[in-house]
């Protein structure tokens, strides 16, 4: 009977090579890899997975109760894993099992399996040797050598662990490895292969301690309920930065590493000069061949036995690059990390939620990749509009898949996205699995559940019933309608009314588009619009700085919704929000832009309002048609009746619209000229943060046209004065005797018409 312990570096390429070939060397009957054992009837789907790959353990019904176990292609485990099943050799796990890691730590790093150590092995090794960079130590002793010496490994780690006590946790897991050990021996196995992490070696190694101590280790463990299954990975998740605690920085220089038959220096920069040439980047065949040459110049002149990552980012830094950092760091991110996804199988153990998704993205044609994709959606073609539908529920179900950018222009038909699938979003379609079999009835269910939170307000209840309408789940929009009606009929707070109104006329208008039925929203669109007409004189009063602030927010975006609104007056029944109206029917029959502005025109000649909502007011109706007596507003706004911190509010208000007005009335731009020139220096001091705010929001070209304009204007003034000047007639017999006083502080004389000394 032998037993076997390789310590290997997880996700290291030449550990994976080198197990490989102990592996066909020994012909093992039993192989123990570090993992959790309920994952050992997944072992058969290896061959059909494309990795990266990780395992997921769960707790159904937390989230919060996860972790991952990922595979790559260069992973010693993974090549263990290929290895067993193709010979036919069982594989089992053989770390702690998961019902106990996720109880006895029950809130992971998302992202991150058991693998945390509280030293770093390979940093201490790499430091004893004199070198500052573990990376480089290790490839240099493991990677870029043609066997892995397993042996000189385990007494190296035997050494860095000397006069160390593990943690409970990690005594723990080693104890059950112990444990899983002595059953496999007790089994009859004569030749027994454990690959594990190179720190666990010396715990494994005989004599192994006495069983009755590693049982009463294990002993009480608290315990859990854990699901397990495949999911694909990606080389950015591997990647140490992104928090896996057995994480490596290069995942994609790793995978070259392990799959280059032969020259992987020549191979991989060849390979990111082909990077850089989809990018419109100029690099030839001669770039490739004299970084090459620089490469394996900087491994000779540092004593490395091949040139690493470091002097192949170096030679293509100075030579493909031309020391251009953006190119570098395009290269990191296409090559040295990698943007590969991994796949698994149909036959994977899959919740119905995932299964239906898999569906959908073959249907739409929409394939989850790791790397940012932007996608263009025109809502007027079949299929366009039903991948917006698929990405919208999936919002509703927490799995950003798809970003949503902000659209361009006034159409409605148009929708850009950013695509990038993460790992994790199947652990939330797992959690979500619950709310229903299809993504469209889970996100249904998850808006419901939504709408009849406890703590859900007004405006949660408008941006939902808007992402109904672009989720086309018209089986969640009457009760979410409902509880909307209910809660605005309750509400008497203007403000929230102002913030759902938006919301509220957007859902409308994308019902109007993408088809889908909204019954009964424009009812309660427009009895909000009423609403707010009437509380907003009353919410205009008595405001600080603050409070005028977050008004007049709320005022642009009801100004913009109602822009939005269809011209068909109004006729809403008494009834429509559960209240009696509050306005003649008069009123109510008007269009909802006339019923807005006549709202704003009745506030705007109010003395008590703040300058800020004043000069808004101003404004808005001035764009409107509403105004003819702008300038004589802004006049006595500015005059000095007012203090000029009002007067500065009531220009941020006034401009805020942005500064082309001022370029096209010169007699606007002069009253705010004429007002600014005559504040003292303290006057000056106190507004200067309102004005820095207000003309710090034009663009660039306003603000120098209306530079232009003010200079344009200060050389017709000098211009007209000294016009007026020149045409004014001298009075030569008055000005002789000032003559004769400048001539005699002179020391001259003036004889004859002449000058003399």
């Amino acid at each position: 009977m032998s037993v076997l312990i390789l310590g290997v570096r997880h996700h290291g390429p030449g550990s994976a090579r080198a197990v490989r070939a102990e592996l066909e060397r020994l012909r093992p009957d039993l192989i123990l890899i570090e993992g959790p054992p309920e994952a050992d009837a997944l072992v058969a789907l290896a061959p059909e997975l494309e990795p990266p790959v990780a395992l997921l353990a769960h707790v159904p019904g937390q989230a919060s109760s996860a972790a991952f176990w990922p595979f790559a292609g260069f992973s010693p485990e993974w090549q263990a894993i290929l290895y067993g099943t193709a010979a036919g050799i069982p594989v089992r796990f053989c770390d702690l099992p998961a019902a106990h890691s996720l109880a006895d730590n029950p809130e992971p790093v998302p992202g991150s399996g058991p693998e945390r150590l509280r030293v770093d092995p390979i940093g201490t090794l790499a430091a004893a040797a004199g070198y500052d960079d573990p990376e480089r130590w290790w490839e240099d002793v493991v990677e870029h050598r043609g066997d892995t010496p397993f042996e000189v490994i385990a007494e190296a780690m035997a050494a860095v662990r000397e006069g160390q006590e593990p943690d409970e946790r990690e005594a723990r897991r080693e104890a059950y490895m112990r444990k899983t050990l002595r059953t496999a021996i007790r089994q009859g196995h004569d030749r027994i292969a454990v690959i594990c992490g190179a720190w666990h070696v010396p715990a494994l190694t005989a004599p192994l301690p006495p069983a009755k101590a590693d049982d009463a280790l294990l002993r009480g463990l608290p315990k859990v309920k854990a699901q397990l299954t495949w999911v694909p990975w990606t080389y950015g998740r591997l990647a140490s930065w992104s928090g896996y605690g057995a994480g490596i920085s290069s995942p994609g220089w790793y995978h070259h590493l392990f799959t280059a038959p032969d020259r992987p220096v020549e191979r991989w920069l060849a390979g990111a000069a082909a990077v850089l040439r989809d990018e419109g980047l100029a690099v030839s065949s001669a770039h490739v061949i004299e970084s090459v040459r620089l490469a394996h110049s900087l491994a000779t002149l540092r004593g490395r036995p091949l040139a690493g990552l470091g002097e192949v980012t170096e030679a293509a830094r100075a030579v493909l690059c031309e020391g251009d950092d953006l190119a570098v760091e395009l290269i990191q991110r296409r090559l040295v990390v990698g943007d590969r996804l991994g796949h698994v199988s149909d036959g994977t153990p899959m919740v119905p939620l995932q299964r239906d998704l898999r569906e959908q993205q073959r249907r739409l044609k929409l394939k989850p990749e790791a790397l940012d994709r932007a996608l263009g959606l025109d809502l007027r073609k079949p299929l366009d509009l039903d991948r917006s539908h698929l990405l919208h529920r999936l919002r509703l179900l927490d799995v950003e898949w798809g970003v949503l950018g902000e659209a361009r222009g006034k159409g409605t038909f148009r929708e850009t996205w950013t695509l990038q699938w993460r790992p994790e979003f199947d652990l939330a379609l797992v959690e979500a699995a619950a709310l229903g079999i299809t993504v469209a009835s889970a996100a249904a269910q998850r808006a419901r559940d939504l709408a009849s939170a406890a703590s859900v307000t007004l405006a949660d209840l408008s941006g939902l019933v808007e992402r109904c309408l672009l989720a086309d789940l018209p089986e969640a929009l009457p009760e979410v309608l409902a509880a909307l009606s209910a809660k605005a009929a309750l509400d008497t707070d203007v403000t929230h009314l102002m913030a759902a109104l938006p919301a509220m006329v957007r859902a409308h208008r994308y019902g109007d588009v993408r088809g889908t039925s909204a019954e009964g929203l424009a009812v309660i669109v427009r009895s909000m619009l009423d609403r707010i007409c009437v509380g907003l004189p009353v919410a205009v009063t008595g405001l600080d700085d603050e409070a005028a602030a977050a008004l007049l927010s709320g005022v642009d975006a009801v100004h913009t919704a109602v822009a939005l609104m269809s011209e068909e007056p109004t006729g809403s029944p008494p009834d429509a929000v559960g209240q009696e109206p509050t306005e003649p029917v008069s009123r109510q029959a008007a269009s909802p832009r006339s019923r807005w502005l006549v709202t704003l025109r009745g506030m705007s000649d109010r003395p008590d309002l703040h300058g800020l909502i004043e000069g808004r007011l101003t404004r808005i109706l001035l764009d409107a048609g509403e105004l003819d007596d702008a300038d004589d507003r802004m006049s006595r706004a500015m005059s000095r009746g007012h203090a000029p911190t009002r007067a500065a509010s009531w220009i941020e208000g006034f401009l805020g619209g942005g500064g082309l007005l001022l370029v096209h009335d010169p007699r606007l731009l002069g009253l705010v000229d004429a007002w600014l020139t005559g504040l003292d220096g303290e006057q000056f001091v106190d507004v200067l943060p309102l004005l820095r705010r207000t003309f710090g929001s034009f663009a660039a070209p306003e603000r120098r046209a209306i530079g232009e304009r003010v200079r344009s204007a200060e050389r017709s003034e000098r211009s007209e004065w000294s016009g007026r000047a020149g045409e004014q007639a001298v009075d030569e017999q008055r000005a002789a005797a000032a003559e004769r006083t400048v001539l005699a502080i002179l020391g001259r004389a003036r004889t004859g018409g002449r000058e003399h000394d």
